[in-house]
């Protein structure tokens, strides 16, 4: 779509985050006016432009912005870092969930829960350790000699996902009954009990973690073309890798921290975008942060609006858009 000399790129690069930018812009607005106190759109650009109503102000800047801006970074999050996993183990159906690396994160931070860990560091810092052993678990086994065919890594991702998940089944029996709910509701995705301070961590750490991934988009174009000839043209693909694979799984962790095992956001969005876009990183990665987080703010809003009582969890919302998506991208693969 776009051409690869460098003066193209960096002009559909302004092109779409102009317009990725504006959707996302609406969709925030969306998830600001929309809840279950009804507000109306007008009301809502009252109070965000004017200040108008006190009690208006405080639904929508101490309630409903920390949870919308907790979804579009979580959507960033996951986004960003399934195009990562997807160039750098150039495995189109590769992204933290599938790949077990979000449930490596989930088990570390029910430990650090059960320990009456706070959330920055502790939880966090158990999680980034959960994230990071599963994902050097997942490719010791993926690189076995007898292991060797197009779907090793898939299939090691899937077992050492379901063992995550069996380990995190186990941790929630110890759980008292009182906090049950609460953890099983974390589970799925849950976004409602975003605290403003933790999330504008998150967000403080993910920022310079996009600029990196950004900067390393043209390393991540020449991997594409295979491990020997990028060291051949100077990449130093081992270093490339292990940082990308490491600031990745960071901010990952970090999301499932305050936001639960979400599922298939890194895998639809990025495959998404790169059938419309092409398989450019530097245009993919600013596509990806503001596609993704646009896709998790609606999914948030659906979660919202769509049950008469209550609400559900965003998890499953993104599972019923993904999952069929993932099925899809599975048979095109065998084909």
């Amino acid at each position: 779509m776009f051409k690869n000399n460098s003066r193209s790129a960096y002009k559909s690069i302004l092109l779409v985050s102009s317009l990725l930018l504006i959707l996302l812009g609406g969709t925030v607005f969306l998830g600001l006016a929309v809840g279950s106190t009804g507000y109306n759109f007008v009301n809502v650009f009252m109070t965000l432009f004017q200040g108008e109503l006190e009690t208006q102000y405080a639904i929508i800047w101490k309630i409903r912005f920390p949870r919308v801006l907790l979804a579009a970074t979580t959507g960033a999050i996951l986004s960003v870092g399934g195009l990562v996993f997807q160039a750098l183990l150039r495995n189109p159906l590769a992204e933290p969930y599938i790949l077990g690396i979000s449930g490596g994160a989930g088990v570390g931070a029910i430990l650090g829960m059960i320990m009456g860990m706070a959330v920055f560091p502790g939880v966090a810092a158990l999680a980034f350790l959960g994230g990071m052993g599963t994902l050097f678990l997942v490719v010791f086994i993926a690189s076995g000699k007898r292991l060797q065919s197009e779907s090793s890594l898939l299939l090691a991702g899937v077992m050492i996902n379901a063992f995550c998940s069996a380990i995190i089944m186990f941790l929630i029996s110890l759980i008292s009954h009182t906090e049950l709910q609460g953890v099983l509701f974390w589970l799925m995705g849950d976004l409602s009990g975003a605290d403003p301070a933790q999330v504008l961590g998150l967000v403080l750490i993910a920022l310079p973690v996009f600029v990196f991934i950004f900067i390393m988009s043209r390393p991540m174009n020449i991997l594409l073309m295979g491990r020997e000839t990028a060291q051949s043209l100077g990449v130093n693909v081992k270093a490339v890798t292990l940082s990308l694979l490491a600031v990745t799984s960071l901010i990952v962790s970090g999301s499932v921290c305050l936001a639960g095992l979400i599922g298939f956001v890194g895998l639809v969005v990025p495959h998404l975008l790169r059938l419309l876009l092409g398989a450019d990183h530097r245009i993919l990665t600013p596509a990806c942060i503001l596609g993704g987080a646009s896709f998790m703010v609606v999914c948030d809003l659906l979660a919202r609006s769509l049950p008469s009582q209550g609400e559900m969890p965003v998890g499953v919302v993104t599972a019923l858009i993904g999952a069929p998506g993932f099925i899809f991208l599975l048979y095109r693969s065998k084909g």
